[in-house]
């Protein structure tokens, strides 16, 4: 079984790793409402159950990709980050 320490880094990296893909990473918004959109989202992808799936389609994308893995638990946070007029 996966130690929780493990588990944590493994899904910050993988968040990243879709934030890159998509081209977030430099389109986040800033504030306050980042730090909170940021907690969110780590909590969601700590409980997602698709981890193979995601990993999968970061593999399929290292090229990188217009948008997020539509089962993604953040996609619609994701989404609004690249076109903030959603």
């Amino acid at each position: 079984m996966m130690h929780w320490v493990d588990k944590l880094n493994e899904r910050a990296n993988l968040m990243g790793r879709m934030l890159e893909t998509i081209g977030a990473m430099d389109r986040m918004p800033m504030g306050q409402c980042l730090g909170q959109d940021l907690r969110a989202a780590a909590s969601r992808c700590s409980k997602c159950l698709s981890t193979e799936s995601c990993k999968a389609w970061l593999d399929e994308h290292k090229t990188g990709a217009s948008a997020p893995m539509p089962e993604c638990p953040n996609s619609e946070l994701f989404r609004r980050w690249l076109d903030p007029v959603l």
